[in-house]
């Protein structure tokens, strides 16, 4: 086999694994949601009083039948969609915070129940502790740029102790964007993008191959100002008035 022929062997090789790869990698990632999700919803199915030689196979001693997991992961999503509607009434609101004080004073459970509220009401848009900003800051050193989030400037005790106004900002990591670091930046090193908070995410979890799109707007030419006219004064002739060219 010729060197031109290994060539085009490898461009039509990694042409195609561009296109089989998204769709394996999507089958894959559903095949696992819903055999994760199969093995909790068998415990919603037993909750209903089913009998498992029903929603298993061989008379109930083998795995649950697929068209059952479905059956109870539509249930999981009416009733979650049911809770969300409960938890926006005052007495669903009051019932949410009753679990929250419970689950924050159980040792160990607590850590972990703390940790991903904090995550989630970061990540949602009508919170005070969401991201405000995407900004580009230099980080790790001078010279590298990450992208990063403005999550608050309210930290009076830094910036009592601080010379310059400075903004917390999130630098997430990627794919995972849940995890990162917090560094506090002075504002006026930081570069604010125009790009949504949900656009920055999705560049993120997309390892930056998914950019969203940029059109910049012409800069403003700003008009100079009306020159003042000049007086000159001549010996022979009066005074008059000369206007400077533009």
């Amino acid at each position: 086999m010729s060197n031109r022929s290994i060539v085009r062997w490898r461009i039509n090789f990694f042409a195609g694994l561009a296109v089989v790869l998204p769709v394996v990698v999507s089958l894959a990632i559903v095949v696992w949601l819903f055999a994760t999700v199969s093995g909790i919803t068998d415990t919603l199915l037993w909750l209903f009083f089913l009998p498992r030689e029903w929603t298993h196979q061989n008379q109930g001693l083998g795995p649950v039948h697929w068209y059952w997991s479905l059956v109870a992961l539509l249930v999981a999503v009416l009733f979650i969609s049911l809770l969300g509607r409960f938890a926006r009434h005052y007495v669903g609101k009051k019932l949410i915070q009753l679990v929250d004080i419970i689950m924050l004073r159980v040792p160990l459970l607590n850590k972990i129940y703390g940790t991903i509220k904090q995550v989630n009401e970061a990540f949602s848009s009508n919170k005070r502790s969401s991201f405000k900003q995407v900004v580009l800051v230099e980080f790790p050193r001078p010279g590298q740029y990450s992208v990063g989030f403005v999550t608050g400037e309210q930290n009076q005790e830094v910036q009592a102790k601080t010379k310059e106004h400075v903004v917390s900002v999130f630098i997430p990591t990627t794919p995972n964007p849940t995890t990162g670091f917090l560094i506090l930046v002075p504002q006026h090193a930081l570069t604010m993008l125009e790009m949504s908070v949900a656009e920055g995410i999705k560049f993120i979890i997309s390892l930056g191959s998914v950019a969203p799109e940029y059109n910049p707007q012409l800069p403003h030419v700003a008009q100079l100002p009306s020159l003042p006219a000049v007086t000159t004064n001549s010996s022979n002739a009066p005074a008059e008035l000369v206007a400077l060219p533009r």
